[in-house]
């Protein structure tokens, strides 16, 4: 089987993985309180499966980078949002609106415009150790602004989430590559080693992001995910990997409208779940104060009714 059509199928099944992961993340961040640390996730069955699901993922997507390139596989991963409108809505009981279909479609287009200008080739460059620090370091630095206390938490959660994960995508690409073909140096070697402990700590840093990102919802969240893990894979891709954009003019263009397209489709995916979400009404404290129906008068008030009754006591006297 041709290498492109092995990388693009094991995409697909890793996009399902992740969907599903995805759902039951928002599900458990639903249930848990904004505070909840990382030790009481732990304690959650619901966690453990999301967990399991990414694994699972992760492995397939590993495997797709060994036939394929970041920039045909990575923007793949936008399906993850696709599978993610039916078993949304399946878990929350509904079913898919016209809009989440309308966004669907043209998220598929424009993925389908992207993928033919990508490098169909299996991959063969890779990270060096210098290369590598470079990356960890930068993208340390992106996600340490993200994460700052500010506006939009949830969405800038989110794009440090895709950030990791992309960074993560492409040194398993290097680490990938390194252990299955030889030549690109000994089995064992400390870029090896690093790229490894890159890899972990990018990969659960990305987990734990998209966990705190999804307790606002899971629509607009796992959109931007979506869209910022490609961006920078690709960008690590082309900058460093020696990858390309197949075509001339003409691909160029259909890349243009490709892009345009899945960006609209993924935020009217977005608009959808977000709102589709049921927003529960707010419950009073049962220790609150009930607010009293008693009205008091002002003293100037009262002085004419005083004056009446003295009266009226000077006269019975």
């Amino acid at each position: 089987m041709n290498a492109t059509l092995i990388a693009v199928a094991l995409s697909l099944v890793s996009a399902a993985a992740y969907a599903s992961a995805a759902v039951a993340q928002a599900r458990l961040a639903g249930r848990t309180a904004p505070g909840t640390g990382t030790l009481r996730l732990l304690g959650h069955g619901a966690w453990w499966s999301a967990v399991g699901l990414n694994a699972g993922g992760a492995l397939l997507h590993v495997a797709a980078l060994k036939y394929g390139p970041l920039t045909l596989v990575q923007p793949l991963g936008a399906l993850t949002l696709v599978a993610a409108v039916p078993l949304g809505a399946r878990a929350a009981g509904r079913r898919v609106s016209t809009t989440e279909w309308r966004g669907t479609l043209l998220t598929l287009l424009g993925l389908g415009a992207l993928l033919t200008t990508a490098g169909g080739s299996a991959p063969h460059q890779t990270l060096s150790l210098v290369e590598a620090l470079a990356v960890g370091a930068g993208t340390m630095a992106v996600v340490a602004g993200l994460s700052r206390p500010g506006a939009r938490p949830g969405l800038r959660h989110a794009a440090a989430s895709g950030i990791t994960s992309g960074v993560a995508s492409a040194l398993t690409q290097t680490l990938t590559v390194a252990v299955t073909d030889h030549t690109t140096g000994p089995l064992f070697s400390w870029r090896l080693v690093v790229v490894a402990l890159l890899v972990s700590a990018f990969a659960m840093g990305g987990l734990l992001l998209s966990q705190t990102a999804y307790r606002g919802g899971l629509g607009a969240p796992l959109a931007v995910v979506t869209l910022a893990n490609p961006v920078a894979a690709a960008a690590i891709g082309l900058a460093l990997l020696g990858e390309r954009l197949q075509g001339g003019t003409i691909s160029l263009v259909a890349a243009l409208l490709g892009s345009a397209a899945a960006v609209r489709g993924v935020f009217l995916l977005s608009r959808a779940q977000a709102g589709a979400a049921p927003v529960a009404a707010p419950v009073p404290a049962p220790d609150a104060p009930v607010p009293s129906r008693v009205v008091i008068r002002s003293p100037r008030a009262l002085r004419p009714e005083h004056g009446h009754l003295r009266r009226i006591r000077a006269g019975r006297s």
